[in-house]
């Protein structure tokens, strides 16, 4: 893999913060469901993913800038490694030694990568980091979604009921495979919940704005509402205004309520019976809708 910095466009120094908005803004353009039938787009996706997971990682990439470990994250000899041992008072760089034994070898990887035991340099695997999208109503319910890791592999992602937009589910061993036996690491992910067309949230509430006709307002109707458990039969009641709230109990996210706010809106087309009607009324009780919006 080429150098981690480079691939994300990122300095050296850069911070944490830095690195996962540079990844997530190539994460978006190379993800291979937004690219369909382009390979590489998907190498490279695989290669940021890589890269972000290293330097994501404070260990690994102290490790990395050190030289201890690889872009890949496979442990490295040191960069002195050779010359410490090879060039020594009266002897010719490089040379082979009959004391420099496993044993010795051995410790040099010891120090240089901090393992204490003989069993091989164990080191946990890399966390992945992942942006996935999902619907209003799959947040709000709960679903599986899937997405593709680096490798091209499908994982299975579990929304639970009521999750909002940018939280981070962790799954554990999800991540890259430890080094010599040590432990995967895990995948995060950050959830974006996508806008829906006429719901919003408000907590654990559901609230929707409900256009109805002049007629329903004044006389009154039964008309169906959309809930995130389908659509549902509602009683406007006679004489209703615009901004009216109605609950209805239980039906919003989590054992949250949906509210629907009446909006009165008049039809798109020429209605001439009911303009001279209109035209032509007396109102029993007048009032003025605007009283007390006169400027003081």
């Amino acid at each position: 893999m080429d150098d981690p910095y480079k691939l994300l466009g990122v300095e050296r120094d850069a911070s944490e913060a830095t690195i996962q908005k540079a990844y997530r803004k190539l994460a978006k353009l190379h993800h291979p469901d937004l690219n369909p039938g382009k390979p590489e787009a998907e190498a490279k996706f695989k290669q940021i993913s890589a890269a972000n997971a290293l330097l994501s990682d404070p260990e690994k990439r102290a490790a990395f800038d050190r030289g201890e470990i690889g872009a890949d994250g496979t442990p490295q000899a040191p960069r002195d490694f050779y010359r410490g041992h090879g060039d020594r008072a009266g002897r010719t760089k490089y040379q082979s030694e009959p004391s420099f034994g496993d044993d010795d070898l051995e410790s040099l990887f010891r120090n240089a990568f901090g393992q204490r035991s003989r069993g091989g340099f164990a080191m946990k695997g890399a966390d992945l980091h992942f942006t996935l999208s999902v619907g209003f109503i799959e947040a709000a319910k709960g679903a599986v979604k899937r997405l593709t890791l680096p490798d091209g592999g499908p994982l299975d992602v579990t929304i639970p009921v009521g999750l909002k937009d940018g939280a981070i589910l962790r799954l554990k061993a999800k991540g890259q495979p430890g080094a010599a036996g040590g432990p995967a690491g895990d995948a995060l992910i950050e959830i974006s919940v996508a806008a829906h067309p006429f719901f919003k949230r408000d907590g654990n509430d559901v609230i929707v704005d409900l256009p109805i006709t002049i007629q329903e307002a004044v006389v009154g109707a039964k008309v169906r509402v959309p809930t995130i458990d389908g659509p549902i039969n509602l009683t406007i009641q006679p004489r209703s205004n615009s901004g009216t709230r109605l609950r209805l109990k239980g039906r919003g996210i989590a054992g949250g309520h949906q509210f629907v706010e009446l909006r009165i809106v008049l039809s798109p087309s020429e209605e001439p019976a009911l303009e001279a009607f209109l035209a032509g009324w007396t109102p029993v009780h007048p009032f003025d809708p605007r009283a007390g919006m006169a400027p003081s």
